[in-house]
């Protein structure tokens, strides 16, 4: 069986920004206690399918889940402990944003359990803040990461994006020289994408043309492997050593168990004849919804199979710097890479996609062109 994640999903925020196309929703007072006892009867009705399997990596993602208590977290983790066995050196990350943080909250979450911290910080420039629609200033998201540090998170992580309304490309690579001189070992710096069902796709902001973003990319490129970052997934840097195994297991097609308002399962069995049987679940996205009926939040079951399975296995390996192994490929799709490796031909031809040391991945070119080999692949499978 693959490794096993948990994602834990908080579904508030104080405000949604106009960027945001994730399952979140703006509240004041939050139903901390009701949300508790909802996630655990969510969790244990999931353990008549995971069994006794060892979770490997937890991420609290959201939302906001540093708007959650401390306390809140000690008793989830407890009650989480008592249900499944993690294993012993597990990577637990919280996502936070630095608005919603103090110094005595970054110490009861580090008290919890939780290992891993990922700030949202987005930018160091007070004016593409208030674009983006973020609560925090730049000196507010300097002072949450020095909390961070302070309170114990050595594994700490800050999200930065780039090609920004108004953005210049020198402003871009100062909010990157920001991050860097905040000492993180993990970097997630991104391009601002217009998603559908945002206020950004109803409104669409001007953003820097294609030429300037690609011009800002190699520049922070380069800043990042200068300052020791090594690029290992599309928009993920780390120090040595230091990535991110809750998203690794993701991009290497390993299983996750999702609870919480919204939350994805994908889960790996076998069927009587010993076939590899892949199963996606969501949970009930409406929060108020999931709250009047946890022990029912698990619907939409979907079986994939054959070549679907295969193209959701690249889609995600693909986007590695090192690709996927070809042995993970027939372990996690159930099929020999002899059947379909032939059809990559054309792509191996152009420049994109290469095969070496039994690793399938995209050359340079075909991760600065990756949806384009993904629309190929979807087509040719």
């Amino acid at each position: 069986m693959p490794p096993l994640s948990l994602y834990i999903h908080t579904p508030w925020c104080v405000r949604k920004c106009p960027y945001c196309d994730f399952n979140s929703h703006e509240r004041g007072e939050l139903p901390e206690q009701a949300y508790l006892e909802a996630l655990l009867l969510d969790l244990e009705k999931d353990l008549l399918i995971t069994g006794e399997r060892t979770v490997e990596t937890i991420f609290i993602g959201g939302g906001t889940p540093s708007l959650m208590s401390a306390d809140f977290y000690q008793q989830l983790f407890a009650g989480i402990r008592a249900r499944l066995p993690l294993a012993d050196k597990a990577e637990i990350t919280l996502e936070a944003n630095p608005g919603t943080t103090e110094a005595a909250r970054f110490e009861g979450f580090r008290a919890a359990g939780i290992n891993r911290l990922s700030i949202g910080v987005q930018s160091f420039n007070d004016g593409h803040l208030q674009a983006l629609g973020r609560i925090h200033d730049a000196q507010a998201a300097i002072t949450a990461a020095n909390q961070a540090r302070s309170a114990g998170f050595d594994n700490l992580n800050l999200d930065i994006m780039h090609a920004l309304p108004a953005q210049t490309p020198e402003q871009a690579i100062a909010d990157l020289e920001q991050a860097i001189a905040l000492k993180p070992t993990h970097l997630s710096w991104y391009e601002l994408t217009i998603e559908p069902n945002t206020v950004f796709y109803r409104s669409p902001p001007s953003q820097p043309d294609s030429d300037s973003m690609a011009d800002t990319e190699q520049a922070g490129f380069a800043l990042l492997n200068q300052a020791g970052f090594e690029r290992y997934e599309i928009s993920a840097f780390s120090q040595p050593g230091m990535a991110c195994r809750h998203n690794m297991n993701y991009w290497q097609f390993g299983d996750y168990l999702g609870i919480g308002a919204g939350a994805h399962s994908k889960l790996s069995s076998h069927d009587t004849h010993g076939n590899l049987v892949i199963t996606r679940y969501q949970k009930t996205r409406k929060p108020e919804d999931y709250l009047a009926a946890p022990a029912q939040a698990r619907r939409n079951p979907q079986f994939i199979d054959g070549k679907d399975r295969l193209f959701e296995a690249l889609l995600n390996g693909l986007r590695l710097v090192d690709g996927i192994s070809l042995q993970t490929l027939k372990r996690t799709t159930g099929l020999n890479p002899a059947q379909w490796s032939p059809q990559l031909a054309p792509l191996q031809q152009q420049g994109l996609l290469t095969t070496n040391d039994e690793r399938l991945r995209c050359t340079p070119n075909g991760l600065q062109h990756l949806n384009g080999v993904l629309e190929t692949l979807a087509e040719t499978l």
